[in-house]
């Protein structure tokens, strides 16, 4: 169905039509500074196609909830919280009624915040109710401003999504975005550059005037007439208006805004008794002085607290002598009872193949059963502990130079593969060959040999290795770093560390 909107005068008298289905899906940009007319215009568009679609306006001052009045908008008001706001606008789609968000009397970060989760629950309706909704937001550069303001960077973040999702694909979802603005160098650029249809009223700055030109395709010269534009006078051009750049006289409207601009009124007669009149108290001022109690201070922050207490427990832990109800613990005694711990967990054939998680659970009940004193071990000091005696490094070699080195590297790998690792650099620091894809599947508490040869090549991929196969097909791993390598060994040979626990058994 097509549905011509009647905007007003167009120039040798013909009438500026808009197209309404055409600017449902294409969208709608006004410009003009203050006094321009913007609001007129926004006004007009909306009493003409009131019948037409639903409607939605975002009235961050007011002026258009006098269109409830006559064309039965319902007024939400802004003061709510954001999730009734939210659970407003999905039952609005719902219901197809033409509501005015009224956000007068908000600061504009709350303006924000409100048309944010407003307009997000237009955006989020269920499928079944997107009908065409004509989204009406005056003053939009409040909402999505170009720069960082004086707001917190959640609301304008918050507010520049909304409406960013309303311009660039609020089509698909019914929405049509028309928007409103003084300054289109204050308005974020790609909200801007969503519209097809536009409206320049009259501009000054030259930074908009190049904008609106760059938008119109004007040259730079022909901007110059956004200058003398009347009030109400605009240019359009798009899809929904003109294909060319054409002059518009905005006709008038049927509803009011409840403020308007001030006009000049002569001052009424100067009263014999006007000082009297200035510095006597009208009677309604005159009311009782409430003395009230003085502003309790503001309670100290736990933090505060927290920090005070602890300071004075040092002190008195400084002056009193060090007493203690525990004995001390000989660190190389449970160090000995942790390694003990950790040989007998790994004497388990399973034991290569259960979690971290689950060993841990386990090695925490063992140190409890054999009264290891101290502390226990985290979980990523446990995971690091075990995967180096999960290599099986005697006491010389790991006071070696080379050893402590490979410790090093081992840093920058994850815990879940340092255990596999190792034991590659205990075969390279010791000379030995180089371990099968079965023993390094198990320690890496896998059956797969795949996955075990794709952890040599991440290693390869780190810099920490140097992987090669000589003629016979044996595998060598090198260590730059350290300075050595593994002798050759048969990359599908047997688990030589299961070989050896059945061995003992």
């Amino acid at each position: 169905m097509k549905v011509d909107i009647d905007m007003g005068a167009a120039p040798a008298g013909a009438k500026a039509m808009l197209d309404l289905e055409e600017l449902l899906a294409t969208r709608l940009l006004v410009q003009g500074n203050s006094g321009s007319g913007k609001s007129h215009l926004l006004r007009r568009l909306l009493e003409q196609s009131a019948q037409w679609v639903q409607q939605c306006v975002i009235d961050p001052e007011g002026d258009f909830v006098t269109l409830a009045d006559k064309y039965g908008h319902v007024v939400v008001d802004g003061a709510r919280t954001e999730n009734e706001l939210t659970r407003i606008a999905a039952r609005i789609r719902q219901h197809r009624v033409s509501v005015v968000l009224d956000l007068e009397g908000l600061d504009v970060e709350q303006q924000m915040r409100c048309a944010a989760a407003f307009l997000g629950g237009l955006f989020d309706a269920e499928r079944d109710y997107w009908y065409p909704m004509l989204v009406v937001v005056d003053e939009a550069q409040l909402f999505a401003p170009a720069v960082a303001g004086e707001v917190s960077d959640e609301a304008r973040k918050l507010s520049l999504g909304a409406m960013t999702n309303l311009m660039c694909r609020g089509r698909k979802r019914g929405l049509a975005g028309v928007i409103a603005t003084q300054r289109l160098a204050k308005l974020a650029k790609n909200v801007a550059a969503e519209a097809s249809n536009f409206l320049m009223g009259r501009t000054f700055l030259d930074i908009d005037m190049a904008r609106a030109s760059d938008l119109l395709g004007m040259e730079r010269r022909q901007a110059e007439q956004f200058r003398d534009l009347a009030r109400g006078h605009f240019v359009a051009l798009g899809p929904a208006l003109s294909r060319r750049p054409l002059p518009v006289t905005i006709g008038p409207v049927e509803t009011s805004a409840r403020s308007s601009s001030p006009k000049l009124t002569p001052l009424p007669q100067q009263a014999d008794d006007a000082h009297e009149l200035i510095f006597t108290p009208a009677p309604e001022e005159r009311r009782p002085v409430v003395r009230r109690a003085p502003t309790p201070p503001p309670p100290t922050p736990t933090a505060d607290i927290l920090a005070q207490l602890t300071q004075a427990k040092a002190m008195a832990e400084a002056e009193a002598p060090a007493l203690t109800l525990f004995p001390e613990i000989d660190e190389a005694e449970r160090s000995a009872l942790i390694d003990a711990v950790m040989q007998e967990m790994l004497g388990d054939p399973d034991a290569g193949f259960r979690t971290d998680a689950v060993l841990y659970q386990d090695f925490l009940v063992r140190c409890r059963i054999r009264r290891v004193p101290g502390d226990a071990l985290s979980l990523p000091a446990f995971r690091r502990k075990l995967a180096v005696a999960r290599a099986g490094i005697d006491g010389e070699t790991a006071q070696s130079e080379p050893w402590q080195q490979a410790l090093e590297l081992s840093k920058s790998l994850p815990d879940d593969v340092q255990g596999v690792f190792f034991i590659v650099a205990q075969a390279a620091v010791t000379g030995n060959p180089c371990p099968s894809d079965a023993t390094l599947a198990r320690a890496y508490g896998t059956h797969s040999a795949r996955r075990a040869r794709r952890l040599l090549t991440y290693f390869e991929e780190q810099g920490l290795v140097v992987v090669r196969t000589d003629f016979a097909g044996n595998r060598v791993v090198a260590f730059p770093d350290l300075g050595c390598e593994t002798m050759a060994g048969d990359p599908n040979g047997p688990d030589d560390g299961a070989q050896e626990q059945h061995a003992a058994e």
